[in-house]
């Protein structure tokens, strides 16, 4: 597919904008509080004095008591039967399909599709993530140990990734092309332009593409731990303190609970029906390293970033902020400034940098949405949100804010990378 888009005129494709966008995070439920916290440079890391899930993790930015009614809370009254299917879909599911359903709600209804007879055949249907319900996983295993014979037949169905397709695409329902990506932690960006391409060869007019919680239980959280590559031992007492993107002080990452939406919609049918254009998605590019490791690599993130900027028919000067990976793990940091430092050279000092992982910590599979939602309030609105944490950059000519700063800026990338060699990068644009 990708050597298909590559060999066609950029200019007979179709452009594809954002129409609606949703999100729950440990910052905010809903559009208009996450973006309020974004400026508010708010930490959504909490301490855990007796350990997450009584493990030796203390900080993580989890969504406590977390209720798909609250979340939906914003969108008013629901009609008898948008409650009635949310309900049924909603029933015994799993903690991350309900925020799947939760994010996918408040986008839908942001764009309007649900007011508008669209062709339900031609919408698709992306979930970024894979293995999305270990924690799931992790309850049934004492129930099989005591009997096997007792465990809960729709756990099989659960199990499969395919249950935030099924959920989703029954609630809204869509029945054009749809299937779930897994990434890493480049997952949401590869959902992203796996929709982009989609609209761009006529398959859908429209796409929603949905950041999955990635509901971790204690074994890949202590697996996660084990390997070094995550933060909060120095700043164990100051949780809002302890995710330090491209600071001397970075440690590693801080897990994070959030997921997210974007309905993503070719330009022409967008202006056909007069729906409010968020954004636009220029350009995103996906590159492999070669490489099986989790450690990253600056050719490989440099090149994702040229060949997003390639496809988006823009030259570096062209891009006034990035959203970066920035994990705040040490040698993650320090690749990708060295990366951004290679592809935008003397521009670097002009091009404002920052990472919303210090705020909303690590989402995992869902970050790239989270980001790229985060990257189009910011230029919608006209700022930059801060990193509050950054004391001491670890390089000192890059355009870092330690407050939140006016900005005017049209373009952005947004990177996100992940474990197995997986470099991807997308190039946004401010909406109407």
């Amino acid at each position: 597919m990708s050597y298909m888009l590559n060999n066609h005129n950029s200019q007979s494709l179709h452009r594809v904008t954002v129409t609606g966008m949703g999100i729950v995070s440990s910052i905010g439920h809903g559009i208009t509080s996450f973006a309020q916290a974004l400026r508010d440079g708010v930490s959504g890391i909490h301490g855990h004095e007796d350990g997450f899930l009584g493990l030796p993790i203390k900080l993580v930015a989890d969504i406590p008591d977390f209720s798909l009614t609250h979340a939906l809370e914003s969108l008013g009254t629901l009609s008898e039967e948008w409650q009635a299917n949310v309900t049924k879909s909603a029933r015994r599911a799993p903690y991350s399909v309900q925020a799947s359903i939760a994010v996918g709600m408040h986008a839908w209804h942001m764009s309007k599709l649900d007011t508008h007879s669209f062709p339900r055949n031609r919408i698709g249907l992306i979930v970024a993530g894979s293995n999305g319900s270990p924690h799931l996983q992790f309850a049934q295993y004492p129930r099989f140990q005591q009997s096997p014979g007792y465990v809960t037949p729709s756990y099989i169905s659960r199990f499969f990734d395919t249950d935030h397709v099924g959920t989703l695409s029954e609630l809204f329902h869509i029945h054009g092309e749809g299937f779930s990506v897994g990434s890493a932690s480049a997952s949401g960006n590869m959902a992203i332009i796996k929709g982009k391409q989609l609209i761009q060869l006529g398959v859908v007019d429209a796409c929603m593409v949905i950041g999955t919680l990635t509901d971790l239980s204690p074994i890949e959280l202590m697996s996660f731990y084990n390997l070094g590559a995550m933060g909060g031992k120095k700043y164990a007492n100051e949780p809002h303190a302890a995710c330090r993107p491209f600071d001397r002080d970075h440690e590693g990452f801080i897990y994070g609970h959030a997921a997210a939406c974007l309905i993503l919609e070719s330009a022409m049918t967008a202006r056909e029906r007069q729906a409010h254009v968020l954004g636009e998605v220029l350009g995103g590019s996906a590159l492999l390293d070669g490489n099986r490791s989790t450690n990253p690599s600056e050719e490989g993130e440099m090149a994702v970033m040229e060949a997003a900027l390639q496809e988006a028919n823009l030259s570096p000067s062209d891009v006034e902020y990035i959203n970066t990976h920035g994990t705040s793990t040490p040698l993650g940091d320090q690749t990708e400034l060295q990366a951004i430092r290679r592809v935008f050279g003397e521009h670097v000092p002009k091009i404002a940098i920052n990472s919303t992982k210090e705020l909303t910590g690590h989402s995992l599979s869902a970050a790239g949405v989270v980001e790229a939602v985060a990257t189009l309030l910011q230029l919608n609105e006209g700022f930059i949100h801060p990193n509050p944490n950054l004391a001491h950059p670890i390089q000192d000519d890059f355009a870092f804010s330690r407050t939140t700063i006016p900005c005017n800026s049209t373009i952005a990338l947004s990177n996100s990378f992940g474990f197995g060699g997986i470099n991807t990068s997308l190039v946004l644009k401010k909406g109407q």
